[in-house]
């Protein structure tokens, strides 16, 4: 059966209601079933009546095969039409994009294939994303729901949703094809992946993170991690409002930055350190410089004086690598008010840490650690990675003298995320790093019917050591804030 034949036939189940899978956003029928790229994993139940013996059925796959097929021969011809023209310097992305799209218009009108008008326009949009866009990942990217999508191979997408992780039901076509995909993100930002080179971390327009990682490291097939950022970066009342924080936690935070106090986020991978360090710098005064230095950008800055530094990996010889320790070395060169550093994982942690102690206040970085306990320990380990050949006395009494404020954040198992702790770094007894809790994190209160947890973030009556700074400096917080003590010692 040819192509216009199956596809008229087809048509004829256009009349029939489609009941939607199971989790399926689509709520209206339509004889244009997703493409491969967007096919669900499973195909949504038809509900129709029994076919008349003069009625053929429909050949199950069929309908999605001859969109593939058509979707193949179309962005194979506009491949070979604008392929010269996909590396024109001259040509802004606007431009190539609307170039694209109308010899990609001509095309499909030219294939003569008895298609609505809603349905043309939505094979020109799948066939525009496989070409010059993400493919199947264009819709989860817009959905502002999603905050994270996990690639497994072409045939496994899963994404998060609000902190859950579950199928996306949608699919590439190929290897090929998601290996086109990862090509196009990391090529945006001039980094490269290959056999020689087979991970690579990377972002896309917005700042959103990507982490990509090809055979044959990976097994099954390519994986790509895309951690999406919000459009809108998120303010101090929006993670009020989520019950990230408490709004006295909020006023305490505030108050420590402004102080120019050292402030290291610790927490987990997926717990939202970079997101917490964006609001935290949001409280930074507009008169102040302020350096940002990252693997790859994700920090979104509101200020106007900010410069923004980024790591570079060594090239396909092996030369020309710049990583954040030279970066941080490099700030310190450039009269910075304030150096943020998206996450110490080496040797830097040494170089911030020295900073930190001569003159450069009001710094600000993340660590991967469990505990604020846990972050000192990370900290430690991280410096003697820099190769210096200290006494572990001589580390702690840096890390002391250097850190200020630790704020924990960890994610639950309800898929909140919450800030733990706000501790503060107090000082050494002996060889012990001694540290003081301000805020921390109320379990006793329980869970509700769904499982989400009812406590927060509760002060536990002892006044930080640092407030004296406050007042020093003409910052008030209320007495409050820090809870009030009872005969009992309790706070409330």
């Amino acid at each position: 059966m040819k192509l216009t034949d199956r596809m008229d036939a087809l048509r004829g189940r256009a009349a029939r209601p489609i009941v939607a899978a199971p989790g399926s956003q689509s709520t209206e029928a339509s004889a244009f079933a997703p493409a491969p790229g967007l096919a669900p994993a499973v195909a949504p139940p038809v509900t129709s009546p029994a076919p008349t013996p003069s009625s053929a059925a429909p050949v199950p796959g069929a309908q999605r095969q001859a969109l593939a097929e058509l979707k193949e021969r179309a962005a194979q011809e506009l491949f070979e039409r604008i392929g010269s023209r996909m590396n024109d310097s001259t040509l802004t992305e606007d431009k190539l994009q609307a170039y694209a799209r109308a010899e990609l218009v001509e095309i499909v009108a030219r294939e003569q294939v008895p298609l609505t008008g809603q349905e043309r326009a939505r094979l020109i949009r799948e066939i525009d994303a496989d070409v010059l866009g993400f493919g199947p990942l264009e819709t989860l990217l817009e959905d502002p729901d999603i905050t994270e999508i996990m690639v497994n191979g072409p045939d496994q997408v899963y994404v998060e949703r609000a902190g859950r992780l579950q199928p996306s039901g949608m699919n590439f076509t190929s290897e090929e094809q998601l290996r086109r995909v990862i090509e196009r993100i990391v090529s945006k930002v001039g980094r490269r992946i290959d056999e020689s080179s087979p991970m690579v971390d990377a972002r896309l327009a917005d700042g959103s993170r990507v982490n990509a990682i090809i055979p044959p490291l990976a097994v099954n097939g390519s994986a790509l991690t895309i951690r999406k950022f919000s459009r809108d970066p998120f303010m101090i009342s929006d993670l009020i409002g989520f019950g990230t924080v408490t709004a006295d936690m909020a006023t305490l935070l505030e108050a420590c930055v402004k102080a120019r106090l050292n402030i290291i986020v610790s927490g987990g991978t997926g717990t939202g350190k970079t997101t917490l360090l964006n609001v935290l710098s949001s409280f930074i005064p507009s008169d102040e410089r302020i350096v940002t230095i990252e693997d790859a950008v994700e920090l979104q800055l509101q200020q106007d004086h900010v410069v923004r530094l980024e790591a570079r990996p060594a090239n396909i010889e092996g030369k020309g690598e710049i990583t954040i320790r030279d970066l941080v070395r490099n700030s310190l060169r450039m009269r910075p008010d304030r150096i943020v550093i998206g996450e110490c994982r080496g040797g830097e942690s040494l170089d911030m840490l020295q900073a930190m102690n001569t003159g450069h206040d009001g710094s600000l970085s993340t660590v991967h650690a469990n505990t604020p306990r846990d972050a000192i320990a990370r900290l430690e380990t991280l410096v003697l990675m820099a190769g210096m050949d200290l006494p572990l006395r001589a580390v702690r009494e840096q890390i002391t003298s250097a850190v200020d404020v630790i704020v924990q954040i960890s994610r639950l198992k309800d898929g909140t995320r919450r800030v733990t702790h706000v501790t503060e770094v107090q000082g050494m007894e002996g060889d012990t790093v001694t540290l003081q809790d301000a805020f921390t994190f109320d379990y006793a209160a329980g869970v509700d019917p769904g499982g989400r947890f009812l406590g927060h973030a509760v002060a536990t009556g002892i006044r930080p050591r640092f407030t004296e700074r406050f007042h020093d400096l003409g910052i008030y917080v209320a007495p409050e804030v820090f809870g009030r003590v009872t005969q009992g010692g309790a706070s409330r």
